[in-house]
């Protein structure tokens, strides 16, 4: 049987990645790419190797799926586009938002369409290099089961690993993915900046944190949370704390509110050590 059709909404690097990978792997037929212009559609043929650039709404044609990788303030209008060309009954729909939860199709729930989100747990900088190495990908799914049924094998056939996750916490799943990856960032941040404060170059600051990171790091995924604990807070030492706590809030006041409002997570996380 000929792969079902999908038309792809929003072809950044996400929708890119995923129709790429999709029509390589014959899971979907790639049939219209849909942009903010028919100019950057047509620019984003050659990735996706499959696929025509259309102008508008009007000149989709009728597809067995539709992916929507738009931005987030952009999934409900779209949506409603789509709803009211009439010609979503029967078909499926799905967003790739991390943030937002299937509900935000309702327009298309009401137009006869079963409706979905897939969230690639992944960071879509590079897109080359994630199409390359995808395979092993978590994605985020939640929505109608009759949906689920169809975009899960698709997943699968492209590597992907799907997690069931709860629609109505959607909006804490993706600040997981904030903590884990956006804030990590920026606590690494304060850490060199605290290094070259104390007279470290940058250069040497970045090599002087990449074992103490890399090894904290492994420990978390190896032992968990508790057991990969160390230093002040972890011995108890609150004495340390403060006195750090000061020092930082006099050497930089944006980095020692950070350090403040990390102490009580962190003594809860201490405590769990102790229970364990």
């Amino acid at each position: 049987m000929p792969a079902l059709t999908l038309n792809v909404i929003g072809a950044g690097h996400v929708g890119a990645v995923l129709a790429r990978l999709f029509a390589a792997a014959g899971a979907f037929q790639v049939q219209d790419v849909l942009t903010r212009s028919l100019p950057s559609a047509r620019a984003a043929l050659p990735f996706i190797k499959a696929g025509a650039a259309v102008a508008g709404h009007a000149q989709l044609r009728r597809a067995d799926v539709t992916m929507l990788a738009v931005g987030d303030d952009q999934i409900a209008p779209a949506c409603a586009a789509l709803a009211a060309g009439g010609a979503l009954a029967g078909t499926v729909l799905f967003h790739c938002s991390g943030a937002l939860a299937s509900g935000e199709l309702r327009a298309a729930q009401l137009a006869g369409a079963a409706v979905a989100s897939v969230h690639p747990i992944r960071s879509f900088a590079d897109p080359a290099l994630v199409a390359a190495n995808f395979a092993g990908t978590y994605c985020g799914v939640e929505g109608d089961a009759a949906a689920l049924a169809l975009l899960e094998p698709a997943l699968l056939a492209i590597g992907a690993r799907p997690v069931p996750i709860d629609a109505a916490a959607k909006t804490v799943y993706h600040a997981a993915a904030v903590f884990a990856s956006n804030y990590l960032v920026t606590v690494l941040d304060a850490a060199l900046r605290a290094y070259q404060a104390a007279g470290v170059p940058e250069a040497v600051a970045r090599e002087l944190a990449r074992p103490l990171v890399d090894e904290t790091v492994a420990n978390v995924f190896r032992l968990g949370p508790e057991q990969a604990l160390s230093g002040p807070i972890a011995r108890g030492d609150f004495a340390t704390v403060e006195r750090q706590r000061r020092a930082v809030r006099q050497w930089d006041p944006d980095s020692g509110a950070l350090y403040q409002a990390l102490v009580a997570p962190t003594a809860a996380l201490a405590r769990r050590k102790r229970g364990a």
